[in-house]
């Protein structure tokens, strides 16, 4: 299978960072696996995590109430940036939608109450090496100086793989972040073709996407559970996002030994 997956990655046109590993066996299958790769929206993870660890230091609290402004406003995706100004909103609200719509204004409210310094030293204490937040989201002026947002697939398996042992913060912090995840509304990837198995498959994911950036990174709670990273920059997204299903599936059914 291992032969099989890197000749299809090295298949495809672009930068393409990936991690797979079975949790039960620790089976792994990796390919450009430290590559620093623009976030996208993967970013959105460590910023979760930071945010959680404020709460469990009880520096910020789940109902900590946030107001909309107009000025502030970013464009999509998410929903707040299309509601009315001096919406009221919780900590809790932000986060959640930061996670299962992407939402890219609920993402700056957080970043700008829990501090990029913050979220940078909570992403070097949890050991990911390539992982880095430095700009909010739509920060045109630091995109100009070349200021952008990194990850790479063996930092973002790290991390799942901390969530999913519980000991991402604390085991009631991990179980929340993987119920938020596996709540999330953009499933047009990793969980294409395992939406329709009986019985229902949970998958715990982020997905992450710009001009010709396509990533879902998650763990699949199958019969033996496994995590996916996929990362890809400069690549042809429908075509990258259609070996990302094909690719889950054929893993799934690796994974189940059928």
């Amino acid at each position: 299978m291992e032969e099989k997956i890197i000749n299809k990655l090295e298949g495809i046109k672009g930068d393409i960072s990936f991690y797979y590993k079975n949790l039960i066996t620790e089976e792994t299958i990796k390919y450009n696996e430290k590559h620093e790769m623009l976030a996208a929206s993967i970013i959105k993870l460590p910023i979760l995590v930071e945010c959680f660890n404020q709460i469990n230091k009880r520096i910020v609290n789940k109902d900590d109430i946030f107001i909309t402004k107009d000025k502030d406003k970013v464009p999509s995706c998410g929903a707040l940036t299309y509601m009315r100004e001096n919406l009221k909103v919780k900590l809790e609200d932000l986060y959640t939608l930061m996670i299962i719509l992407s939402d890219n204004y609920a993402t700056n409210m957080l970043i700008d109450k829990l501090g990029i310094d913050n979220i940078n030293k909570t992403i070097k204490n949890i050991g990911l090496r390539n992982t880095v937040l430095n700009r909010k989201m739509f920060d045109d002026k630091k995109a100009s100086l070349g200021l952008e947002n990194y990850i790479s697939a063996e930092d973002i398996s790290i991390l799942l793989e901390k969530m999913y042992h519980k000991n991402l913060i604390n085991k009631k912090s991990s179980e929340e972040m993987i119920n938020i995840l596996k709540n999330q509304r953009l499933n047009g990837k990793i969980p294409f073709f395992l939406q329709s198995i009986k019985p229902k498959i949970e998958i715990a994911h982020k997905t992450g996407e710009d001009t010709n950036i396509s990533h879902d990174v998650g763990i699949v709670f199958s019969k033996e559970p496994f995590i996916l990273c996929f990362c890809g920059n400069n690549v042809d997204v429908p075509h990258y996002e259609r070996l990302i299903q094909d690719m889950t599936y054929d893993l799934y059914k690796y994974n189940i030994k059928e």
